[in-house]
């Protein structure tokens, strides 16, 4: 199924839903209108119980997302506006636990680095790259680039990449830790699609609950004061009392697939 959008392409292949950034004439650079078209594609994914995934990538080969349309912004006198769920609908969605994948194919930078930052898992194309350019125009990555960089691979590699602009492949961007795998220009579909298949596996609930607890957990102050606080958590609470706590183990013991919750 897809939606009717101008700047992106919504499909629904069973559970997962994938958004694709569509303006490669621009390498996918995002302007106001596809702010707010995103941050209603995924607004729909997260209200949707029969969508358990949300995979993100870009049209063409030569971009996953190069940031900003700084024309946009230059039109509009360098006035912002974000919509509800921060930069690209999505960097501020800290109330979806759903898990989402980057399809990164290809430049990811400012704005589009933020993009995949804020995804659980990011599949690279080798031939995909990585930077925060924003200080060589006057600009500041504040949808989360300068934050989450500095939490997923440390300060002084965060540093690093931050103040020298620098640009990293996908191959250090691996190293780094961001990047979880990767692969081949040409198999990066089926590769996302192969993360899929192993992440439908798994519980719904207990995903939803795993990543709600990695999350939150992190704003702790240790691991003790974290596994405390968990209980809780709203997704670990839902888990706890949910049928598929009890689902799990029963179908282990009688040797069968686990039928889990809301799943058909």
């Amino acid at each position: 199924m897809t939606a009717p959008f101008q700047h992106i392409v919504v499909d629904r292949a069973g559970p997962v839903t994938t958004v694709t950034l569509s303006r490669p004439e621009v390498m996918n650079a995002i302007n106001p209108a596809m702010h707010d078209e995103l941050e209603a594609a995924f607004n729909a994914f997260a209200d949707e119980p029969a969508q358990e995934i949300c995979v993100v990538t870009g049209a063409g080969e030569r971009a996953f997302c190069a940031g900003s349309d700084l024309k946009a912004v230059a039109s509009s006198g360098g006035h912002r506006s974000y919509p509800p769920h921060g930069y690209a609908g999505l960097i501020e969605r800290f109330d979806c636990n759903k898990p989402f994948i980057a399809a990164v194919n290809g430049l990811a930078l400012g704005g589009g680095f933020e993009i995949a930052l804020a995804c659980d898992i990011v599949i690279a194309a080798d031939s995909a790259s990585f930077g925060l350019p924003e200080p060589l125009v006057g600009a500041v990555a504040l949808g989360g680039g300068v934050h989450r960089l500095a939490r997923q691979i440390g300060l002084k590699q965060a540093m690093g990449m931050i103040l020298a602009a620098r640009r990293v492949d996908a191959a250090e961007g691996a190293r780094l830790g961001f990047v979880t795998e990767v692969v081949p220009t040409g198999e990066l579909k089926q590769a996302t699609e192969r993360w899929c298949d192993q992440i439908l596996r798994c519980s719904p609930q207990a995903l939803a609950a795993s990543k709600e607890t990695v999350m939150r957990g992190l704003a702790e102050r240790g691991i003790a004061e974290a596994m405390a606080a968990q209980g809780a958590y709203p997704a670990f609470a839902a888990w706890r009392e949910g049928e598929d706590a009890r689902e799990g183990p029963l179908a282990f013991a009688e040797k069968r697939a686990p039928r889990w919750h809301g799943r058909a």
